[in-house]
């Protein structure tokens, strides 16, 4: 059960909660016009005649923010409407030049389609998509430059958006935030959008209303606008549905209407009523044609998509013998996934994957890296698991030459040629410390055989000592249990 249920006064009650995602569409250039969409230009750098609303500027649709939306629709089990036309929605505000924004309305490029999402638990539930449509975005309005004034950045004003709207379908903050990890893991394996919420690539708006238990009518919502995380946006739908049901339990009419996320507070703010689409006047767009998309168009799309994260996820456990759990992990992220897949080449997977969500993650977090940035590389963490698996080193040896891998970056085997750190698996030699051990230590020889039956980790380690860690530990085992008797 995912369902979040709040107990009221008088009833329970159950939130009842839809996203409109916007993902900023990865190209070159701006949806329409020219302009470049590199990230961290100087202020009011890329922009062009179009993005400022000049008098008399035209709009020309960049066919490459199609085509990722329309490949984006396919990775979402969406419909891809072959027609679907423009629309001007009105607004006036001082982050959109034009005065109205170029974006489509009763005929989107892609209409209903569903996702799996799988919780904690283990329990999955599918999200219906109601529609994904294409749009500009607004520019960058900036308050805490002065006390009395906004400053506008028109750098992001007209990128392209794609526009993702679920259906009400979320009945707790954790079916909402594992859709959001979901949806930013596939756009980024698409390569459609970087996903990242911090720089506002991909920013959520969540609608959320409540109703009692069993009731099947909508109550009047509320929408969280611009919230830039999967952690923010599980504790904005969890604040404002508490929010709702106070007022409720008091007695007072809940209004529909649009607040912001305060995180540093943890709450919810009034911004201003909600608006309806009548309040945007939508009217076709007359400066841009219907766009019409043949089967070729679309058929050519689905031949070049990637394998996607629950396809990789399955056959990472079914043909490498990973667990669902560390699929998911590895998985999850698109580079992390290539990565491993490189390291595990030839070797032992499922060993690979213990290194790589043991030592090799800890030590990027230890040094705060990125994975691009890691000083060992795929293959010399795929070399250390062979190491292991053909005895060359023990398990504990490995962990010394892990560390010595991440402060000089060196292959493996180059470290423990140099240290001398090849595991000792000659019989005779391990046999001859076991001997020496034993000679020395002939008061624990008698308590062992008398019942101490624990004293043998103490022999096991005083023989690995004497071989300064290089003994084989099964031959070491099985050598003290034989002369033990």
């Amino acid at each position: 059960m995912t369902a979040m249920i709040l107990k009221g006064k008088d009833a329970d009650w159950e939130i009842v909660c839809g996203l409109e995602i916007h993902c900023q569409i990865i190209s070159k250039s701006k949806i329409y016009s020219g302009a470049s969409t590199h990230y961290g230009s100087e202020v009011n750098e890329n922009v062009s005649f179009v993005d400022a609303g000049m008098p008399g500027m035209l709009p020309t649709l960049n066919e490459q923010c199609v085509y990722q939306a329309v490949k984006t629709g396919l990775a979402l089990n969406c419909h891809i409407n072959q027609y679907s036309a423009f629309a001007r929605k009105n607004y006036f505000y001082a982050d959109l030049p034009q005065g109205y924004q170029i974006t489509q309305d009763k005929f989107p490029l892609v209409g209903e389609g569903k996702v799996e999402i799988e919780l904690e638990d283990g329990s999955k539930k599918e999200i219906g998509i109601e529609r994904i449509h294409i749009e500009q975005d607004a520019a960058k309005s900036i308050h805490d430059i002065s006390p009395t004034k906004t400053f506008i950045d028109l750098n992001r004003c007209g990128v392209g958006l794609m526009e993702l709207v679920t259906k009400p379908d979320f009945r707790s903050p954790e079916e909402a935030g594992a859709f959001l990890k979901k949806l930013r893991s596939i756009v980024r394996y698409l390569g459609t959008c970087d996903g990242n919420m911090d720089e506002g690539s991909m920013r959520c708006d969540a609608s959320v209303s409540i109703r009692k238990v069993g009731e099947t009518t909508l109550r009047p919502r509320a929408e969280m606008k611009n919230v830039n995380s999967v952690k923010f946006a599980m504790q904005a739908i969890e604040y404002e549905a508490r929010r709702q049901l106070e007022l409720y339990d008091n007695g007072e009419v809940m209004e529909q209407q649009t607040r912001k996320f305060d995180a540093v507070k943890g709450i919810t703010e009034f911004l201003r009523k909600k608006e309806f689409a009548d309040d945007y006047r939508y009217f076709p767009e007359p400066d841009l044609l219907p766009l019409v998309l043949s089967d070729e168009y679309i058929a050519n799309i689905k031949k070049e998509m990637p394998e996607l994260p629950d396809e990789k996820k399955h056959r990472f456990v079914e043909k490498l013998g990973l667990t669902p759990y560390d699929a998911e992990v590895i998985c999850e992220d698109k580079e992390t996934a290539a990565f491993f897949e490189e390291a595990a080449q030839g070797h032992d997977a499922k060993k690979t994957a213990n290194w790589l969500m043991g030592d090799f993650f800890a030590m990027l977090n230890e040094k705060k890296l990125s994975l691009s940035e890691s000083p060992i590389s795929a293959k010399n963490l795929g070399s250390l698991v062979e190491l292991v698996s053909k005895n060359v080193i023990n398990g504990k040896t490995a962990k010394d030459v892990f560390v010595i891998m991440a402060e000089t970056g060196k292959a493996p085997e180059v470290i423990v040629e140099e240290k001398g750190l090849k595991q000792v698996t000659d019989t005779s030699a391990i046999e001859k410390i076991v001997d020496e051990v034993l000679a020395s230590s002939a008061d624990n020889v008698a308590a062992y055989k008398a019942g101490k039956v624990n004293l043998m980790g103490w022999f096991v380690g005083q023989v690995m000592k004497a071989s300064q860690g290089k003994a084989n530990p099964a031959v070491v085992n099985q050598l003290l249990k034989q002369k033990l008797g």
